[in-house]
């Protein structure tokens, strides 16, 4: 019997480490940049860690701009008017700082200004192509592991839906991951973003298709999602636990070069139509697709339920495969994640957009259960009913 092919690539230069913050003239240096365009959030803003790179920002010889106005889920319009600020500012480099949506925009911006077609239209450029701007990102939350990822999702102009922009040139130049920039995530935001990355990391590694290495990757992110997210939930200031997570948000990044499935499916028209956060609609429906995929990987299934309780290995794999739902399930209790998306206020009306919506998106095409528009329907109304 012969394996399929696979691929695996990483070339981002990861520097983990608390403090690493203090680092960023140096890495801006490292690529070249003399007058970067700091990409966040409204939100960031206001908060100790944005300060804290802006005096770094000032204390150097770097020139640098901002654009602030980064949405929750962040439109074609956006990374419009962030990209018009980075030409009027002849910027050189992005930073992006915040969560996933600043550094979405960011590399979609690092698109926008060398690409002159609708952003629908993009496609990944040929070997040898010119680079896009370099960024180097800076992530303030433990979830979606954009820093190194090589696209980003933004809501399109055209559909009204989220698209995926793909590029190899996408992924940042530098990932600087500074755990103590979390310290002061909220407890909700905590759990969302954490159960992103949890989510990330199992639909990873349930996915049909074949790569071991990520395989790997995601089991280990898993493990230390299970481990770390309780912590940092419970106690913000844990600075052990918010460095795990932050690694175990990267991993689940790492991972998904393998794809995803029916979760995040789902969660992309949540963000979109119902305004959800990501991580947190990825958290709520989560349970209702691993009992839909729990018969098609009940061994992959067993495994996880060991990372939960290690006596799972008295289990048989069908055992140990509901139980591993459950424990999720138990998992969103202790974050307050509520079991229904009628009570995380999604609107019933909405439920056939929705699943027209998550039959649209791509990911699923990787889930290892087949999903059909009918699926999808039952899917959420399970989801809302809870």
């Amino acid at each position: 019997m012969t394996l399929p092919t696979s691929q695996f690539s990483i070339p981002t230069r990861i520097r983990f480490g608390h403090g690493e913050v203090n680092n960023l003239p140096q890495h801006l240096d490292f690529i070249g940049a003399s007058n970067p365009l700091l990409v966040t959030d409204p939100g960031m803003l206001q908060t100790r860690a944005c300060q804290q790179v802006r005096e770094i920002l000032d204390a150097s010889p770097h020139s640098w701009g901002l654009f602030g106005q980064v949405l929750p889920n962040p439109t074609e319009d956006n990374v419009d008017q962030a990209a018009e600020l980075f030409q009027k500012g002849k910027h050189d480099a992005l930073i992006a700082l915040g969560g996933g949506s600043a550094i979405d925009v960011a590399k979609a911006v690092a698109i926008r200004v060398s690409y002159e077609g609708a952003l629908e239209d993009f496609v990944p450029a040929p070997p040898g192509a010119p680079p896009l701007p370099p960024s180097i990102a800076i992530p303030t939350t433990a979830g979606t592991g954009s820093e190194v990822g090589r696209s980003s999702v933004i809501i399109l102009r055209k559909t009204g839906r989220k698209g995926v922009l793909f590029d190899p040139r996408l992924m940042p130049a530098i990932a600087l991951i500074d755990p103590d920039l979390t310290l002061d995530l909220p407890p909700k935001l905590t759990a969302a973003t954490g159960m992103d990355a949890f989510t990330h990391c199992f639909e990873s590694y349930v996915s049909n298709v074949f790569h071991p290495i990520a395989d790997s990757i995601a089991f280990g992110g898993l493990d230390l999602v299970i481990r770390n997210l309780p912590a940092a939930y419970k106690d913000g200031q844990n600075r052990e636990a918010r460095g795990y997570m932050m690694i175990a948000a990267m991993m689940g990044a790492l991972a998904f070069q393998k794809d995803l499935g029916a979760a995040h499916s789902m969660a992309h028209p949540l963000s979109s139509i119902s305004g959800l956060h990501h991580g947190f609609a990825n958290a709520v429906v989560l349970p209702y697709v691993m009992e839909f995929n729990r018969g098609s990987q009940v061994e992959k299934f067993a495994r996880v339920a060991g990372l939960f309780d290690p006596k799972a290995v008295l289990l048989t794999c069908e055992e140990a495969s509901h139980l591993v739902v459950e424990k999720v399930r138990k998992l969103n209790a202790a974050l307050d994640i509520p079991s229904s998306l009628k009570a995380a206020g999604v609107r019933e009306a909405d439920l056939d957009a929705l699943a027209e919506g998550a039959f649209k998106d791509g990911c699923h095409e990787t889930n290892p259960r087949p999903c059909t528009l009918e699926d999808f329907k039952q899917l959420f109304r399970k989801a809302f009913n809870g």
